[in-house]
């Protein structure tokens, strides 16, 4: 296993407990579909969650959520979108992203919510 991926899978395990604490069930991670991926998708009442995780070391080369560029964010609603119709769900969507540093002994987690909107 490489380092990216096991940073990347402990980035993901570390938001999914951020947002379980929250209060939002966890329905998915690393959710797979004709070569789509949600990294996590949550719910909280009438509201699902799409979170994009992106996990550094350091921000030496900036924010982690700054790689989440116009394109991922088009990959994702595709994804959503899929994700929806799969499973007959008719509930409001928030595309959140959860950017998390691993530099410190305690990882720092920046949440941020409606990072952004699906665009016609």
């Amino acid at each position: 296993m490489s380092e990216p991926y096991r940073k990347g899978k402990k980035g993901e395990a570390i938001a999914a407990r951020y947002l379980e604490q929250c209060g939002h069930a966890i329905l998915e991670t690393n959710w797979r579909s004709n070569h789509q991926e949600l990294d996590i998708v949550a719910r909280k009442d009438d509201l699902l969650l799409i979170v994009e995780v992106k996990t550094r070391s350091s921000s030496r080369h900036g924010e982690p959520e700054l790689s989440v560029n116009k394109t991922k964010q088009r990959m994702l609603v595709k994804a959503a979108n899929h994700y929806l119709a799969m499973h007959k769900l008719d509930l409001e969507v928030r595309f959140d992203i959860i950017s998390i540093l691993l530099e410190d002994p305690t990882p720092r987690i920046n949440h941020i919510k409606n990072a952004f909107y699906p665009t016609l």
